[in-house]
C-alpha cells in the first residue's frame, strides 16, 4: 500500500506541478477571414483551441478542438506560429499554447456549447483587439506580423 500511495503522490505532483499543453489555431477561411470564438465564462473572444488529450498529437488536438469549438475542419496546417508558455498567459492554470496557422473549411456551428457561445469570422482589420482572452492578442499580432515566436 505504501508503494501505491507513493506512486499516486508522485504522479499527482508531476501533473499539478507542470504546465498543461494545448493546441491553439489561427483558422483562416478561403476568403482570408480569421475565425474566433466567444468564451462562455468571460464573454471574451479568443482563438479556438484547448488541452491536448492523453495519447493525442498536436495536429490531431488542433483538428478536434477546431471542430468542437467552430464546426470547421482543417484543410492544411500552414505553419507553426509560436509556442507561448509565460506563467501568466492563462489566469486559470500555467499552460503552454502551441499556435498553428491553418486553412479551414465548413460551416460555423459551435459543437461545445458549455465552453463556447459563438464562433465568428473577422477580417484582419476588424479583429476585436482589446477584448481577447488570455494572451491571444499577442498571438494574433505575432501571426499578423509573420513572426515565429517562442515566449
Amino acid at each position: 500500500m505504501n508503494q501505491l500511495s507513493n506512486f499516486v503522490f508522485t504522479v499527482l505532483g508531476i501533473i499539478f506541478r507542470h504546465p498543461i499543453t494545448g493546441a491553439t489555431i489561427v483558422p483562416i477561411l478561403e476568403n482570408g477571414e480569421i475565425v474566433l470564438v466567444r468564451r462562455q465564462d468571460t464573454g471574451e473572444w479568443g482563438l479556438p483551441g484547448g488541452i491536448i488529450d492523453w495519447g493525442e498529437d498536436v495536429s490531431t488536438a488542433a483538428k478536434r478542438e477546431l471542430w468542437e469549438e467552430t464546426g470547421l475542419e482543417i484543410i492544411e496546417i500552414r505553419r507553426l506560429v509560436g509556442v507561448y508558455s509565460a506563467r501568466d498567459r492563462d489566469p486559470r492554470i500555467h499552460s503552454i499554447s502551441i499556435l498553428v496557422e491553418a486553412d479551414v473549411q465548413g460551416n460555423l456551428a459551435v459543437q461545445d456549447n458549455l465552453e463556447i457561445s459563438e464562433a465568428k469570422a473577422f477580417s484582419p482589420e476588424t479583429l476585436p483587439f482589446g477584448d481577447l482572452a488570455h494572451d491571444h492578442e499577442r498571438q494574433l499580432k505575432d501571426f499578423l506580423e509573420g513572426k515565429t515566436t517562442l515566449a
